[in-house]
């Protein structure tokens, strides 16, 4: 069974997601507290496996919460549950120590899959979060490096800067594992790299926009 905590200061928000988790076959909630102070106190207890967390909370606010949290107990998996869906909180929120970002008026069953997701080692984002995501690797300061890479190549990078997994990519770009694959290996060869982690570093090095997405990234599993 997989811990579920649930920390959200609206009283019917978080009896309506306790009911949820407890209603399915494989997870339970261990603890739904209406703030910031009154989670932390508790958490040595419960020990859950993945906390859905709010941000705009009483006093401590939930991204604040998350990083005091994450270094006591990195086997705890932080999803944020929020509504808002502006970069600076979501980038803050995943350098913090989350390592998954979704809005609340994301489905039920979407919201299952997230944490199940989460729990085995993924990084579940909404949709449009995913976007945001992507459109602010667009925005950011022009890399030369980047010109030598194709349209194809700079969207593949820029997904698994998100960490997003060689099937993921490939799933989402209608493309085959292998194909990805190939891709991987030109840039790799066009940027005089060895890794994902040297290509990254070298397209979107610490600094500006670039390095908070750069800092972004080492919070993903790659």
């Amino acid at each position: 069974m997989i811990k579920v905590a649930i920390v959200e200061d609206h009283k019917d928000i978080r009896e309506s997601i306790t009911n949820l988790i407890n209603a399915t076959t494989d997870m339970h909630c261990v603890g739904a507290y209406g703030n910031a102070e009154d989670f932390m106190e508790a958490f040595d207890s419960i020990e859950p496996d993945v906390v859905l967390m709010d941000i705009n909370l009483p006093r401590l606010n939930g991204i604040s919460c998350v990083e005091a949290l994450k270094p006591k107990r990195p086997t705890t998996q932080f999803l944020m549950v929020t509504v808002f869906e502006d970069n600076d909180k979501i980038f803050d929120s995943l350098c913090a120590g989350a390592t998954g970002y979704v809005l609340k008026n994301t489905p039920s069953e979407q919201m299952y899959e997230a944490i199940r997701d989460i729990n085995k080692g993924g990084s579940p984002m909404s949709g449009i979060i995913a976007r945001k995501v992507a459109a602010s690797f667009h925005k950011s300061t022009p890399n030369p490096d980047t010109e030598v890479l194709s349209k194809r190549e700079n969207e593949i990078l820029a997904l698994l800067s998100k960490g997003y997994r060689y099937k993921e990519i490939a799933d989402l770009l209608f493309l085959s594992t292998e194909t990805i694959r190939t891709h991987v290996r030109n840039i790799y060869e066009k940027l005089h790299v060895r890794s994902r982690t040297e290509a990254l570093n070298k397209v979107f090095p610490r600094g500006g926009t670039s390095g908070k997405l750069s800092l972004f990234t080492t919070f993903l599993r790659l």
